[in-house]
């Protein structure tokens, strides 16, 4: 039975904890946040501990797992903390805001032996793994071109009710690093390869009370000559679903995280659409997807069986590298090769 801890009682805390309490092979036994209110609140709602210095719960007597559920600019502070005192660390996304802090995260986990993972919980719809598995199997060959769009709505008053959110320093971005990710996480994941170059242009079109960006768009071209072409908004209307298409050698696929379609060049359709694994994540929100559970399983089964995760840190390097460097591009004009 691993011991789990959870720093961070905002609005990601349900996913984890809700996960945590129906997997037979952990227990919450600490919840920690420096609002007091909602660390008690969390605490007397699972009956456990609560903590209002991560450094307090961040001990390898009292846990085995902690999960990082904070703003942007501390997950690979809390995370290095509680790799270099012993204990492995399960983080939101993004795994940092720089890429630097990313790598030595990665780099102390490997040197002490500890699993660190970063949530990418978009990996396991049953959408995107249809796909995955129809490119991993050679049915649709490789990935030619690839488009994703994301146009949400995250007006000023979302931001107002945050003391980090529409920051550089606290974010590391707008809706490049907080909502699109998943579904650029996702196009890169099916595309498999090594970037060679990065194009982008960022803008904040519409907002006023926040400084990142609310639009960006972009175009991405791979070693393997696969390319990659991305727009995402926050100023839309309202929440409308993603879209990933892909063009590939034997078909094209396109996909929100509900529905999935695969038309195949010999005329066979494949589809499929999400399936519910029955948890309730009070409070929780539609466009984080409904899927933690499944990667917070894979992730304490790695723990038991000493093996990497399936989103590992060195895992989501891939997808940190790519951030940044649309950061980069967006923020210089400049385009980036590798």
């Amino acid at each position: 039975m691993l011991k789990v801890g959870i720093v961070g009682c905002g609005n990601i805390f349900t996913m984890h904890a809700t996960s945590c309490d129906h997997l037979e092979n952990a227990q919450l036994v600490g919840v920690c946040d420096i609002k007091k209110d909602r660390a008690d609140a969390a605490a007397k709602k699972y009956n456990v501990k609560a903590y209002y210095d991560y450094k307090e719960l961040i001990d390898p007597e009292k846990i085995d797992v902690v999960h990082v559920c904070v703003p942007h600019y501390l997950h690979p502070i809390i995370s290095k903390f509680a790799l270099e005192h012993g204990v492995n660390v399960i983080c939101e996304k993004p795994m940092a805001i720089e890429m630097k802090d990313a790598l030595e995260n990665v780099r102390i986990a490997e040197e002490k032996g500890l699993k660190y993972g970063i949530i990418f919980q978009c990996r396991y719809n049953d959408t995107s793994r249809m796909i995955k598995d129809a490119l991993d199997s050679g049915k649709l060959g490789k990935v030619i071109s690839a488009r994703c769009t994301l146009t949400w709505c995250k007006p000023d008053s979302y931001y107002s009710l945050s003391d980090w959110k529409g920051t550089w320093d606290k974010e590391g971005g707008g809706v490049i690093i907080d909502q699109a990710i998943h579904s650029l996480d996702l196009a890169n994941w099916f595309i498999g390869d090594e970037i060679e170059e990065v194009q982008a242009h960022l803008a904040n079109r519409a907002h006023t009370i926040m400084e990142v960006d609310d639009t960006g768009e972009g175009y991405i071209r791979y070693k393997n000559g696969a390319t990659l072409s991305f727009w995402a908004m926050n100023n839309y209307g309202c929440d409308d679903p993603i879209e990933i298409r892909l063009y590939c050698e034997k078909g094209k696929a396109v996909m929100s995280y509900d529905d999935a379609r695969i038309e195949f060049n010999d005329g066979t359709v494949l589809s499929t659409s999400q399936q519910s694994d029955g948890i309730y994540y009070e409070g929780g929100k539609d466009y984080w997807g409904f899927r933690h559970i499944r990667q917070i399983e894979d992730y304490y089964k790695a723990v038991e069986e000493d093996r990497e995760p399936f989103i590992s840190g060195k895992e989501a390097l891939k997808i940190q590298k790519l951030v940044c460097a649309i950061y980069e591009s967006g923020k210089t004009g400049k385009t980036l090769k590798f």
